[in-house]
C-alpha cells in the first residue's frame, strides 16, 4: 500500500497543511484500525484514503491521529492533487462520496475546488460564555471587535468562530488545551476558529488560527471547513459578497504560510459554499 504527503493551500514545499493520501484504486477500504494506525504513524491532522468507485467518482474516508472524522478541506485538495500528479485522474469535475454527504471537485491544471456541505448556523453565546471562550486564550472581551460576536458554524464540520480584533490580537492569543478540549466537549465543536480582518476595517478575506485539541490537533496551518464556515459566517453579516474569490491566510503562526481560497454563490435560494487550493507533493512510501 502507497501513501503520499502532500502541503495543501501552498505551492512551496514544507509550508501549508500537510495531508497523508493513500489511494486504494478500485479495492476496498483497509480494516478501520489500520487506517487509524497509519493516520497516527504518519502523524499530521488528517489522513485521507481514498477509494474510486466509478468513472468519475470516488470515496474519500478521513482519519487524524486520534479518530475519523466526517470531512477534511486540506486533505480533499491534496488527495485530488496526489491523484492528478500521479497520472490517476485529468482535470475535470469529479462526485465525492464523504461521511458529510455527497460533493462535487473540481481538479483544475493548478488547483482543486470542492463544495462544502451545505452551512448550517449552530449556537450563540451568552456573554458569559463568550468570556469563557476568550479566556481559554487568554484574552478578555476587549479583545472582541465591535459588532461581531463568537458563534458555532458548520460547513461540514462544527466550530466556534471566533473573532477578534486585529493580527497582533490574534498572534499574542496563547491556548489552554485542556480548557478547549473541555468547552469542545461542552458544545460538541470540532475546536475554535479564531479569526479578524487582513486589513484594519476591510473584510477582503482573513487572518486566522485553527485550534483542535480535543482531537489531537493543537493548531492546524490550514482548515478547509473552518474556512468554509467563514465565508458563510461573514457572507451573513453582510461582509463578503456571493460571486468574489475570498482569500484566508492561516499558519503563519506555525512557520507554515497557508492560503485558503473561497466562493459563495446563491443558487435557487440556496447558498453553496466552495474551497479552493493549490498543493505540492513531497513525499512518498510504502506500507510493508
Amino acid at each position: 500500500m502507497r501513501f503520499y504527503v502532500a502541503d495543501a493551500f501552498t505551492a512551496r514545499p514544507f509550508s501549508g497543511n500537510q495531508a497523508g493520501v493513500v489511494p486504494l484504486g478500485a479495492g476496498p477500504f483497509p480494516e478501520e484500525a489500520l487506517m487509524r494506525a497509519l493516520a497516527g504513524e504518519l502523524k499530521h491532522s488528517e489522513t485521507a484514503f481514498v477509494r474510486r468507485t466509478g468513472e468519475q467518482s470516488f470515496h474519500i474516508r478521513y482519519f487524524t491521529p486520534a479518530e475519523e472524522v466526517d470531512l477534511c478541506g486540506h486533505a480533499t485538495v491534496a488527495a485530488f492533487t496526489v491523484l492528478r500528479q500521479t497520472g490517476e485522474i485529468p482535470a475535470g469535475r469529479y462526485a465525492l462520496h464523504t461521511r458529510s454527504g455527497d460533493l462535487e471537485v473540481s481538479v483544475e491544471p493548478e488547483a482543486v475546488w470542492m463544495d462544502m456541505a451545505p452551512p448550517e448556523e449552530g449556537r450563540t453565546f451568552s456573554r458569559e460564555e463568550q468570556a469563557e471562550l476568550y479566556a481559554a486564550y487568554g484574552l478578555t472581551l476587549a479583545d472582541r471587535p465591535e459588532g461581531l460576536e463568537p458563534q458555532a458554524v458548520s460547513t461540514g464540520l462544527l466550530d466556534i468562530l471566533l473573532p477578534v480584533r486585529d493580527v497582533s490580537v490574534l498572534n499574542r492569543a496563547r491556548q489552554d488545551e485542556a480548557e478547549v478540549c473541555r468547552l469542545s466537549e461542552r458544545y460538541g465543536v470540532v475546536g475554535v476558529h479564531m479569526f479578524c480582518p487582513k486589513t484594519e476595517g476591510l473584510w477582503e478575506g482573513a487572518c486566522c488560527r485553527n485550534f483542535a485539541p480535543l482531537y489531537a490537533i493543537p493548531e492546524e496551518a490550514a482548515t478547509g471547513t473552518s474556512n468554509g464556515a467563514l465565508t458563510f459566517y461573514l457572507y451573513r453579516r453582510g461582509l463578503i459578497s456571493p460571486g468574489r474569490e475570498n482569500s484566508f491566510l492561516q499558519g503563519m503562526a506555525m512557520g507554515k504560510p497557508s492560503e485558503i481560497l473561497s466562493r459563495l454563490s446563491e443558487e435557487s435560494g440556496a447558498v453553496r459554499v466552495r474551497i479552493g487550493g493549490r498543493a505540492v507533493l513531497t513525499l512518498w512510501g510504502e506500507v510493508l
